[in-house]
């Protein structure tokens, strides 16, 4: 696996933001083509360096779309994840209230019955979509927790009671923008003595314009 070099990177976001001021739409194709295949290489040091260059995303609201771009845990979870989600994916994106400083995610309603094995005791809502809404969080913009250099829109599961006190509270999402309505997410883990480490990355867009 080749990565490029952070300089590199940056310059190619660049090109690709200069393109957007003309070219809103293929700008995001191509930006977003870029991130499936480092997900699909699981190029973790690219990754990294695209989500530094990117921007706190300002005034995000609605519906997004969104694919997992990879994990980061190690090969024997990995594999079996990536496996799994390129059958089934039951993500299908976040929807935003920047008026409130909060949101939702969107599922797919095969969802229901794997939500309810999982968080017996969590209800998952009705989305207008006929699809449905799970896991509320609040947003704000801060340092990131690993890497405090980078501003970021925080994606908070905690602060909501409702949501599942297995693995739901414990992710912190850290969301950039990266050209104009093309986000790239990393996705935090609580450890138990504090702090949080990096098992991997996420994708949101909205139309261009």
């Amino acid at each position: 696996m080749t990565t490029s070099s952070p300089q590199a990177v940056a310059d190619r976001l660049e090109g690709l933001r200069t393109r957007a001021r003309t070219d809103p739409s293929g700008a995001q194709s191509d930006t977003w083509a870029w991130i499936e295949q480092l997900g699909e290489a699981r190029n973790g040091g690219e990754l990294e360096s695209l989500f530094s260059n990117g921007t706190v995303p300002q005034g995000l609201d609605g519906p997004t779309d969104g694919i997992l771009v990879c994990t980061l845990t190690n090969p024997l979870v990995d594999l079996p994840v990536r496996m799994l989600t390129s059958a089934w994916m039951p993500w299908q994106g976040k929807t935003f209230d920047a008026a409130d400083a909060k949101g939702i995610n969107r599922m797919t309603v095969s969802s229901l019955i794997p939500g309810r094995i999982l968080f017996p005791l969590y209800g998952m809502k009705d989305a207008p979509d006929d699809g449905k809404l799970a896991f509320d969080f609040v947003t704000r913009a801060e340092a990131g927790a690993i890497e405090p250099s980078i501003d970021v829109l925080v994606i908070d599961y905690e602060p909501v009671n409702e949501n599942p006190d297995l693995i739901i509270r414990q992710i912190r999402d850290e969301l950039v923008e990266l050209v104009p309505d093309t986000y790239l997410g990393r996705i935090l883990f609580k450890l138990p003595r504090g702090g949080y480490t990096n098992i991997g990355y996420f994708a949101l867009k909205q139309p261009t314009g």
